[in-house]
């Protein structure tokens, strides 16, 4: 094996003395783990941050074994990990994309999203400007996952107007006439997540309560705990900062 391309890193685990294995997020091989020599470094430590675009060199004598990867930096993110909301967004999209996937597989829309999500947070560092695309890139997330959501029509009537709320059983949308007897027992909707556009903090907290019960029951579950923790502590970031 020996393949170069660009890449996204994810996560990064300590192993042996100076080095580590990364997790790498790239456009055709999918979710890549590498041992790179010297990453705990003083050279290497600003290009294995969470978020940071990198080029990738990797190389296995056996398909079996762990690779070996050299890592140039392409452009860094580094900076925003110094700012307690961006840094929570970008934590919290590294390592759900770091332990929801499976690694080998190629998912060119995830990469292209998680970029874009990536570029956005940078961008425009308050929630207003980034938030949106957080919850489109969990929908797509659990889309491609074989999980997504059906926002299409009205589970009850069939209806496809009107539709503000969401089965937290079955996933499926509901209508503002159908949900109104269970009031409290649904997810909202917020309308940016059918019809686009931008959307207020309050707007997006719903979206993420909507797209954080399925990927905690169906791609999370118990088995992950720390990532849990991490949207934990971008929801807290968002309500306590009102998004700025």
């Amino acid at each position: 094996m020996r393949v170069t391309t660009p890449a996204i890193v994810l996560s990064l685990r300590a192993h042996g003395e100076h080095g580590a294995v990364v997790g790498l997020m790239t456009p055709e091989h999918g979710l890549q783990a590498a041992y790179v020599r010297g990453a705990r470094g003083r050279r290497m430590r600003p290009v294995v941050m969470a978020g940071n675009l990198v080029e990738a060199r990797l190389a296995a004598r056996t398909e079996g074994q762990l690779p070996h990867a050299e890592l140039e930096l392409n452009h860094s993110r580094g900076p925003l990990l110094a700012e307690p909301l961006p840094a929570a967004a970008i934590d919290w999209a590294t390592a759900l994309t770091a332990t929801a996937l499976p690694e080998g597989q190629p998912y060119p829309r995830l990469y292209a999203a998680l970029d874009g999500l990536l570029a956005a947070i940078e961008a425009a560092p308050a929630a207003s400007g980034w938030g949106t695309a957080m919850v489109r890139y969990e929908l797509l997330l659990l889309a491609e996952l074989g999980f997504g959501l059906d926002l299409e029509t009205c589970a009850v009537s069939g209806a496809r107007g009107d539709l503000v709320a969401v089965s937290p059983r079955s996933g499926r949308a509901v209508s503002a006439a159908e949900a109104a007897p269970f009031a409290g027992k649904l997810l909202a909707m917020p309308a940016f997540v059918r019809a686009g556009g931008e959307a207020s903090v309050a707007e997006i907290l719903q979206g993420l309560a909507l797209t954080g019960h399925f990927v905690m029951r169906d791609l999370i579950t118990d088995r992950a705990l720390p990532v849990a923790e991490a949207r934990t502590r971008l929801v807290e970031r968002l309500v306590r900062m009102g998004g700025e």
